[in-house]
């Protein structure tokens, strides 16, 4: 990417809110937080991170060369409140994006007590560090869609419908929901707050470098390397699947839009910004897990065999988002459909595969979705 593609994207995406602004970004060491950081380089920020060290399938933010490429890559637990608090007061930062997590359903199961402690104390931990820096700041909390109470409906959910969470990692981030809303109206509510909060909900998020366990696309790739069979262990489960840019592109739409939203007269007002927004796909991508396996196997090869097991661990069969509230208060939405989202995803395993560069295929396909949400006049990506 070209120094004045970089000047282009910091001077007017997002209304230019970036470019030379000081970010914290927890869980910068996963695979959606390396996707971030990548992105928040190229619109010109100063980006620190705080985070775990990468567990050994999180071989992006190396690939990325993030750790020398950020201005800070701090190491540390959510739970580490003296720590945080400390990073937040001394480096003031002007956004914080919350990634960091125990982000896996099924490991959940196995871990329960730390899934709730990271999932919940530990976006508490984060919030109240804000709270006591008593500086200006704009917030979005990352949570899920699962965060809501799944009752296996047809219709999409809403960000007024119940919190819930059949399985642990499900209700912690529907805990977390209610801790994040009991934080904005108890310290952070009116226009005259300091602090900026507000929760962004994504679907079933792929897309290039996640190895992750128990995830279907890695599940894909590494039976794709390794000249094996595909696993498929629910196979005729509905996810709302879209690629990681979508609802990286809402949180930083969200994020820029709380932040103008006292400058803009003509812009949404800041009381509606500060809340749940949902990040979802258009209604077509909500597809079975069997439909993207078939769907991969166009571009990278391969076969599948059902791996379902009637012992494991409940995972939730139908899950849908409405988007309306992101798209008619934020003008965004989603840009690649389901195939340009599976093309997009297989490419990147494909050519690194291949011994691409994992940071120009990146690089690159931040530029292509980028041009593609210019192109149908997304509000982020419009002057």
């Amino acid at each position: 990417m070209s120094n004045h593609f970089n000047s282009v994207l910091a001077s007017t995406l997002f209304g230019g809110v970036y470019a030379g602004r000081k970010i914290l970004v927890t869980g910068h060491t996963g695979f959606k937080g390396a996707w971030l950081c990548e992105w928040l380089l190229q619109l010109g920020a100063e980006v620190h991170g705080y985070s775990l060290d990468p567990q050994p399938e999180a071989v992006l933010f190396d690939q990325l060369e993030l750790s020398r490429r950020l201005a800070a890559d701090h190491r540390g637990d959510l739970a580490e409140r003296n720590r945080l608090t400390d990073l937040v007061s001394t480096l003031a930062p002007d956004f914080v994006f919350h990634l960091a997590a125990q982000p896996i359903v099924r490991l959940s199961y196995d871990i329960p007590v730390e899934t709730f402690a990271t999932n919940v104390m530990g976006t508490i931990n984060v919030m109240d560090a804000l709270r006591q820096s008593a500086q200006p700041c704009v917030a979005v909390m990352v949570t899920t869609d699962k965060c809501y109470e799944n009752r296996e409906w047809l219709h999409a959910y809403r960000e007024e419908d119940a919190m819930g969470g059949y399985d642990p990692y499900s209700a912690s981030k529907g805990a977390a929901e209610i801790a994040i809303g009991a934080w904005r109206r108890s310290f952070f509510a009116g226009e005259n707050s300091l602090v900026r909060l507000a929760s962004g909900r994504a679907g079933n998020v792929i897309g290039g470098g996640d190895w992750a366990p128990d995830r279907i696309v890695p599940d894909c790739f590494r039976a794709i390397r390794a000249g094996q069979s595909i696993p498929v262990r629910n196979r005729i489960a509905t996810r709302p699947w879209q690629h990681v840019l979508e609802p990286l592109a809402g949180y930083l739409h969200l994020a820029a839009a709380m932040s103008q939203a006292g400058i803009a007269p003509q812009g949404p007002a800041l009381q509606a910004l500060c809340g749940a927004f949902n990040f979802g796909p258009a209604l077509a991508s909500n597809r079975t897990v069997a439909e993207l396996v078939v769907e991969l196997m166009r571009h990278a090869g391969g076969k599948w065999h059902d791996a379902s097991d009637a012992a494991a661990p409940h995972e939730a069969g139908k899950l849908n988002l409405a988007t309306d509230k992101a798209f008619h208060l934020l003008n965004w939405r989603p840009v690649w459909d389901f195939s340009a989202t599976l093309r997009e995803t297989a490419v990147w395993y494909m050519e690194t595969a291949a011994g691409g560069d994992p940071g120009e295929t990146t690089r690159r396909q931040i530029a292509a979705y980028t041009a593609a949400a210019t192109a149908v006049g997304v509000g982020w990506a419009t002057p």
